[in-house]
């Protein structure tokens, strides 16, 4: 059994399997996920687990160089938003890298889903709480 880090088998294979540029996307629980994407369901309850928590476990496993943000969030989430490019400008200074933030219309996000290796679907339910996370290398 792992001592620390991510538990969730299915986290850790994708994880493990993730190439340079790969996008795998962290979606609040009303996300439609196209059917032929693979969905690692997370959601228990209405909130639970919540998107900051998974984020959180996922950017200490993943070598992340970009991320991409539906331009919404800054208008109906605008705290989440916050707390996501903190964690992204923590993260910058831990790996001494820079992570390249885009953003796009939700509409273009959701049309983007078809090109994640994966979707975590969480139970968060704050409107527009979804990240696409794009894998780096760590050399």
């Amino acid at each position: 059994m792992k001592r620390h880090g991510l538990l969730n088998a299915p986290l850790n294979a994708l994880i493990a399997e993730l190439g340079h540029t790969d996008t795998l996307v962290i979606a609040d629980a009303g996300l439609p996920i196209p059917p032929e994407v693979p969905r690692i369901d997370l959601a228990v309850t209405p909130g639970l687990p919540g998107f900051l928590p998974v984020l959180d476990a996922l950017l200490e496993e993943l070598c992340v160089e970009g991320v991409t943000l539906a331009d919404e969030i800054a208008t109906h989430s605008p705290a989440l938003k916050d707390d996501i490019l903190n964690r992204l400008a923590a993260l910058e200074a831990r790996d001494d890298r820079t992570v390249e933030t885009r953003h796009v219309s939700h509409e273009a996000f959701k049309q983007s889903l078809s090109n994640a290796k994966a979707v975590i679907r969480t139970g968060e339910c704050t409107p527009y709480a979804n990240i696409a996370l794009h894998s780096g290398v760590p050399f």
